[in-house]
């Protein structure tokens, strides 16, 4: 490691710390020559394997670039995409993955984009999973009205308030 300082190669390490929550270590160095003292954070590089088989460095930036395309003109702001992005890349380092196929980037997208905004969904994976025709949407709007039904809290008759015809008075409902 260069001394910032004086560009040393021969320093030391007084301190190690882990951070952000596992996914780096942050040493206190010292240099030998100029004695100055400075930080460094190492962390785990999460490489993209694109079709071509090129290997890039994951950044959230990319990752989120075709998002905010589909989110454009959706109450979408850039905090909620940063949030996304961060979700997508912790996604991606909790499965272990070191070199993650281009293709898993897009599937991490998703389910996080799906939370934020349907229809910024339906964009994106209409660009992603290479919709054809409207019968695709049509199928893709299906499931997403499925799983929202299935999200609704179900009613039970003890949730059921009952009102008495003479008096007006709100009872609760019968139980057993």
């Amino acid at each position: 490691m260069h001394c910032p300082y004086c560009s040393n190669t021969d320093t030391r390490v007084l301190d190690s710390q882990v951070a952000e929550d596992g996914g780096a270590i942050r040493r206190r160095r010292s240099c030998n020559q100029c004695g100055k003292r400075f930080s460094t954070v190492e962390q785990m590089q999460l490489m993209v394997v694109k079709r071509s088989g090129a290997t890039e460095p994951f950044t959230r930036d990319k990752a989120i670039a075709g998002v905010r395309k589909a989110c454009k003109g959706r109450p979408v702001s850039e905090d909620d995409l940063a949030r996304l992005g961060q979700q997508v890349e912790d996604a991606l380092r909790s499965e272990g993955w070191a070199e993650v196929p281009a293709h898993e980037v897009g599937l991490a997208i998703l389910s996080p984009l799906r939370e934020l905004d349907e229809v910024a969904y339906l964009r994106f994976a209409s660009v992603y999973r290479a919709f054809e025709s409207a019968d695709d949407f049509e199928a893709e709007i299906a499931l997403l009205r499925a799983e929202s039904r299935l999200a609704e809290p179900v009613e039970t008759t003890r949730d059921v308030v009952a009102t008495s015809s003479t008096t007006g008075a709100v009872q609760p409902a019968p139980t057993g």
